[in-house]
């Protein structure tokens, strides 16, 4: 991910202190490792705008057409990122959730997770289980485009622990804080 100086010293301050209290208090490190690193990855690459996929909710299953799949990667990637997410849906949400939810429970506690959305701009297909996500990742009325992963797991896409472990390393590199365990054996 890739923060814009210009464009985004407000939404990093945000980010940050919402970020730095989920990096300080995230559970130990998962004993098991991702299995969707390891599925096949011969599915052809398909790019899908996210204008062009309805966000009609988390949906669970694995989509037959790349429409589909950008559907739910979109819908569940503004769901995991949205206020309005009970916790227990944003674990569900994330790759190895249960092992983030201390951090999960952290960032959502806090004041300013209130102002931080994500607004996805577009889903590449690069596996029958991976994406590339565009975004907007958007707090204090401003936005900073984003990239991030989302992954194939039991049957629904998420958010990649990759992709969130990306958010609080930022975070910590710019208030000289540690990331959590789990962070450190994330896929």
């Amino acid at each position: 991910m890739r923060f814009h100086l210009a464009k985004g010293v407000a939404v990093a301050a945000a980010i940050v202190a919402v970020l730095t209290a989920t990096a300080c208090s995230s559970s130990p490190s998962p004993s098991s490792s991702s299995s969707s690193s390891s599925a096949a990855t011969s599915a052809p690459a398909a790019t899908t705008p996210a204008s062009t996929a309805s966000a009609t909710g988390s949906g669970s299953g694995s989509t037959g057409t790349s429409s589909g799949a950008a559907a739910q990667i979109t819908a569940n990637w503004e769901k995991f990122f949205s206020s309005a997410t009970p916790l227990s849906e944003k674990a569900a949400l994330l790759q190895n959730g249960q092992v983030f939810n201390s951090a999960i429970s952290s960032f959502g506690s806090s004041p300013l997770a209130a102002n931080v959305s994500a607004k996805v701009t577009g889903v590449t297909l690069t596996s029958a289980t991976k994406a590339t996500v565009k975004y907007n990742l958007i707090a204090a009325g401003q936005s900073i485009p984003s990239t991030g992963t989302a992954v194939l797991e039991n049957g629904t896409w998420k958010v990649a622990d990759s992709s969130f472990c990306g958010l609080l390393s930022e975070a910590a590199s710019l208030t000289n804080s540690s990331v959590p365990a789990a962070c450190k054996s994330a896929s």
